[in-house]
């Protein structure tokens, strides 16, 4: 008799989590207290963002990932709502571009500087205003450049061309109740939706309609959560008759019976997946709760494979993901949260032990980049293309991040115009090069006499400073009587 297949074999069985020491955290955060299931944290391989209490109106902080430690209260905000903010989004394609949604019924799109806030930031890119109710759901398309969705308490869903500020698809009748919330799958040919009518929707945008649905995927009355897998497989949480919390596997061609289901405990917070499609691994972090539970979905039974449990004392009041781009590979980390206590924010990295110090190719296959595989016209077009994919051998090395630029009469020219000239509203790609190239060239010739006028001016400072100094010593020769 053979006990070998007794345990089954992974390479994530001995993840382990270890939250980082005092001095890595950040510290002295008022972090948010709205009654929102949303995860109040963002992080991108630059900067993590913390919506936070504000009066008179909604705030986030947004934080060099270096700036560990003790946060100023001064410490400038990105504070443009009227409302309190209840949902944030890094752009997937530019890390220095955040979407923020709102009670105040907007959603606004906000550029930060390179090297984080050194003022409040109080105006957006863009401002977009389209829901009649509270908006508390935005998340990017994966592979489109400023195509955003956004769903908000009006129980409709939007779908934003950031670069034109312009709507591109507005679904009203598809959700008759509050929507939990929206992801999209692998290249963003569609999105699925949970809504407190017990149902998850797979709907297609484009063509704003429900290809599939699946009523009381989870009978409890509690909010629940569906995430898509890269296979295109729907990952749910929520709650059961009894009020215990479940997790479920559903194939999208067969929503009569989950593929897996799996019953954790009986506590009442909102579970939020966390998905890695590079390992197949999920998190699931309760909100409340003072633990991350993982797990391994593959293709053989029971689908849903328990790995183990990050525990620490403290709940967590909302949760950050880093992308893998912004891991650290030397040390085969393979995720690192961004915990929410009440007044601090706490990384804590997950890693798979390994005794190599070589870069392990089979815990870090090439992942999704920050380069879009298409422009939002091609996607409307019906365009669908799989994120560009990069690799992490060599470690992550960002490259410079070009400004969001809003033109709301017509597409979005990703061209930076020269320094302090404006465009008149070009009417096509091709007019653009011609209209920009007489204003770098200008910049070019005018250099020799800013030189010149620079000279100058130091000149005139230091027989400026002479005459001073003569003047002083009359002055101190006049006190003492000599002259």
């Amino acid at each position: 008799m053979s006990f070998r297949k007794v345990v089954r074999q992974s390479k994530f069985r001995h993840v382990f989590g270890q939250a980082v020491k005092n001095d890595q955290c950040y510290d002295d955060i008022r972090v948010s207290r709205v009654t929102w299931d949303s995860t109040f944290c963002a992080v991108n391989p630059k900067f993590v963002a913390i919506i936070i209490e504000a009066s008179g109106g909604g705030a986030f902080m947004v934080l060099p990932l270096s700036k560990t430690g003790r946060i100023d209260k001064s410490y400038p905000t990105v504070c443009g709502h009227t409302g309190p903010v209840l949902d944030i989004d890094w752009c997937p394609h530019n890390d220095e571009v955040i979407a923020s949604a709102s009670e105040d019924c907007s959603v606004m799109v906000w550029q930060i500087p390179e090297n984080g806030l050194v003022a409040p930031l109080t105006d957006p890119v863009v401002t977009l205003e389209g829901h009649s109710k509270r908006v508390g759901i935005i998340t990017w398309h994966p592979t489109a450049r400023n195509v955003l969705l956004s769903a908000g308490c009006d129980n409709v869903v939007i779908i934003w061309n950031v670069g034109t500020a312009e709507e591109l698809y507005r679904m009203e009748d598809q959700h008759p109740d509050l929507i939990y919330n929206a992801c999209w799958n692998r290249n963003g040919s569609l999105f699925c939706t949970s809504c407190k009518d017990k149902s998850v929707r797979i709907i297609d945008p484009r063509r704003e309609m429900v290809v599939a649905e699946k009523e009381r995927a989870h009978d409890g009355a509690r909010p629940m959560r569906a995430i898509f897998m890269s296979d295109g497989k729907v990952f749910t949480t929520g709650f059961s008759r009894m009020s215990e919390r479940q997790l479920a596997l559903w194939d999208p061609d067969n929503l009569d019976e989950p593929m897996g289901l799996q019953e954790l405990d009986s506590s009442n917070g909102a579970l939020l997946p966390f998905y890695d499609p590079d390992t197949g691994v999920i998190y699931v972090c309760g909100k409340g709760d003072s633990s991350i539970r993982y797990f391994e979905v593959t293709d053989e039974s029971p689908y849903i494979h328990f790995l183990s449990t990050y525990g620490s004392k403290e709940p967590q009041r909302g949760m950050g993901f880093m992308p893998k781009r912004g891991l650290d590979v030397n040390k085969c980390e393979i995720a690192r949260f961004y915990k929410l206590h009440e007044r601090k924010c706490e990384p804590v990295t997950m890693t798979v032990p390994r005794k190599s110090d070589l870069f392990q190719d089979d815990l870090y296959p090439d992942t999704a980049g920050p380069e879009p595989a298409m422009e939002a016209e091609e996607w409307v077009a019906g365009k669908d293309a799989d994120p560009i994919l990069i690799s992490l051998r060599e470690g992550y090395v960002p490259t410079k991040q070009r400004d969001l630029k809003v033109n709301k009469k017509n597409v979005l020219h990703e061209n930076r115009p020269a320094a302090g000239g404006k465009l008149a509203a070009p009417t096509a790609h091709a007019s653009v090069p011609s209209i920009t190239a007489p204003a770098i060239h200008v910049d070019g010739d005018r250099l020799d006499e800013v030189l010149k006028e620079v000279k100058s001016l130091k000149l005139l400072v230091k027989q400026q400073g002479q005459r001073i100094e003569q003047l002083e010593e009359q002055i101190s020769k006049i006190q003492n009587g000599d002259a």
